[in-house]
């Protein structure tokens, strides 16, 4: 007999990742494949669909529903992306849920990968109450949980950290100016790197290696990019009376380098209130958004959590 199991999605700038697990939680298969990014949305969800397909067949399982954390601001009325980074072609306006239901066969509830993030490594660390998450992969993400309840905003766009102004001078992948993913996205460190070193490399991931070996323009670029991640959740947290953040995605995976920069804001510019903020890297790794699409796919089937 086939084991009734739950699917979560992760639908980022890069990869589509995603977990098959049962009632209890277990995960019974997970992977991941490439994201088509520059195919349109039909093939993004396509591409998804068949592998949930894929890894259900090899776990034996039978699914009940289907939850989604999606790169952009998501209409959950409609099941829609309404916004997205112009690194997704044919994204924004892309009815996902409706796309992906008809293809997988079962219910499907969506959020916005942030969002499912933070639900996610709230459920993993216990949180009840106030945090603020923050990803930091090809752009810069935000969400926010405000007395144990996912705070989404009238059109679904609460906490996106990322699009907020004051930090450089440079032109974002928005269009406008001096954004927070400015400098702290994996694909912003990579541009200030090759402008500091004259060097264009393969990503944040080599530039961080560089640092550890002692490239000067390297540390500097991720301590940058630590100082805004810092001044960025001191200013949430004043306006929220926020006492922690948890910070993901990939660039946080080098975190040692962050944290230099990162120190530095909050000696300067701590919340007024006097509470220490912690600013802490999370838990979960590439699971984080997958995990937290789960619950959504629970309420999606009106199943309760375990």
């Amino acid at each position: 007999m086939p084991v009734p199991a739950f699917a979560g999605i992760d639908i980022g700038g890069t990869k589509i990742s995603a977990l098959i697990v049962d009632d209890g939680g277990g995960v019974l298969a997970r992977g991941s494949i490439p994201a088509p990014v520059r195919s349109g949305g039909a093939a993004m969800a396509d591409a998804a669909a068949s592998l949930v397909h894929e890894l259900a067949s090899s776990a034996g399982a039978e699914i009940r529903a289907a939850g989604v954390g999606a790169a952009g601001v998501i209409d959950h009325e409609t099941g829609t992306i309404r916004a997205a980074s112009a690194t997704f072609v044919g994204w924004t306006g892309f009815p996902l849920s409706r796309e992906l239901a008809e293809s997988l066969g079962v219910p499907v509830g969506i959020e916005n990968d942030v969002n499912a993030f933070l639900l996610g490594e709230a459920a993993a660390a216990g949180i009840r109450d106030d945090v603020l998450g923050v990803m930091l992969g090809t752009g810069v993400g935000g969400a926010v949980i405000i007395d144990g309840e996912l705070r989404r905003g009238p059109h679904g766009a609460a906490g996106e950290i990322g699009h907020t102004p004051g930090y450089s001078d440079i032109v974002c992948t928005c269009g406008q100016t001096g954004h927070l993913e400015t400098l702290a996205s994996g694909t912003s460190i990579g541009r200030r790197y090759a402008e500091r070193s004259g060097e264009h490399v393969g990503g944040a991931r080599e530039i961080a290696e560089r640092a550890r070996q002692g490239d000067a323009d390297a540390a500097a670029v991720f301590r940058r990019a630590g100082h805004a991640l810092g001044l960025a959740c001191a200013s949430a947290a004043t306006l929220l009376d926020l006492p922690l953040a948890i910070v993901g995605g990939g660039v946080a995976e080098a975190w040692d380098l962050l944290v230099p920069g990162i120190d530095d804001a909050l000696r300067t510019d701590a919340p007024v209130s006097g509470i220490p903020l912690q600013i802490v890297p999370a838990r979960l790794g590439g699971d984080a958004v997958a995990l937290g699409a789960i619950e959504t796919a629970r309420s999606a089937a009106l199943v309760p959590t375990s």
